[in-house]
């Protein structure tokens, strides 16, 4: 089967450029505001939309999206609130809509229930950072079509088999973490970058994108040729911060969208 993720990557790859994948946590800085800048990054470029469900206990995110989840969680957003809203996006948009959670939410919310609700609500996969290999068949066995992706990461530090075993398991697209440490850190290594992506090309044909550390424009022309998309989510956060009060704030995240986006294609 097509998926709206296989089908954005073969265009893009059709048209020279890289997925820009952008981060937003649900509910942050306010649920209207929210829905307002999610459809500005849309509108300005956004190839795959990773949807944050906030979480009290981020342990992967460095302060600005620890700082994001606690305003959202502060405005009451759930998991069922963040399914509505990528329902709504669904309504203006065919844009890739991935979950991006810890498992806690989605347990408490229950596997089978969560995946009913989140496919028909448009979602097409989820990302759960903190759910390793061999525990996840507590989530994907209630997954009964191919059309939503379980999207895996590979850490600088995962050996290569253990790789190659999760290239396996993956679907849609695998997220490659640039680096050691948390999301939002500084300094690229871009010949690191490109050894890792050299052995995971290796041993799967899935799209790989590389996050965590990129937050400029130059940093995504720096990785873009290596992958096959870009992962930006603290520095979205950051400016969502910084300007949380400014009545254009959905407008400053479209500009700084097309400007990511811009960077993805080739000179």
């Amino acid at each position: 089967m097509s998926t709206r993720i296989q089908k954005t990557f073969d265009r893009l790859r059709q048209n020279g450029e890289k997925a820009l994948v952008g981060f937003v946590t649900a509910g942050d800085p306010n649920p209207e505001t929210s829905g307002r800048i999610i459809a500005a990054m849309c509108d300005n470029g956004m190839d795959i939309l990773e949807l944050g469900v906030p979480f009290s206990d981020p342990t992967a995110d460095g302060p600005v999206i620890q700082r994001s989840s606690a305003r959202a969680l502060k405005n009451g957003t759930s998991l069922a609130d963040v399914l509505e809203m990528a329902k709504a996006v669904r309504g203006f948009s065919e844009i890739p809509i991935i979950i991006f959670s810890y498992y806690n939410p989605i347990f408490a919310y229950g596997c089978e229930r969560f995946y009913l609700d989140a496919r028909a609500a448009g979602a097409d996969g989820v990302l759960v950072v903190d759910l390793p290999l061999e525990e996840s068949a507590e989530l994907t066995g209630v997954f009964t079509y191919d059309d939503f992706s379980m999207i895996q990461l590979v850490a600088p530090t995962t050996p290569s088999d253990r790789m190659t075993a999760i290239a396996r398991a993956a679907s849609g697209f695998l997220y490659l973490v640039s680096k050691t440490g948390v999301t939002g850190s500084d300094g690229l290594d871009t010949s690191e970058i490109q050894g890792q992506m050299t052995r995971l090309r290796a041993v799967t044909a899935l799209p790989v994108c590389v996050g965590f550390g990129i937050s400029t424009a130059d940093d995504v022309a720096a990785v873009a040729p290596m992958a096959d998309g870009i992962v930006i989510g603290s520095a979205f956060e950051r400016m969502i911060e910084e300007n949380i009060k400014h009545p254009d704030l959905a407008d400053l995240i479209g500009l700084q969208t097309a400007a990511y986006k811009a960077a993805t294609r080739k000179p």
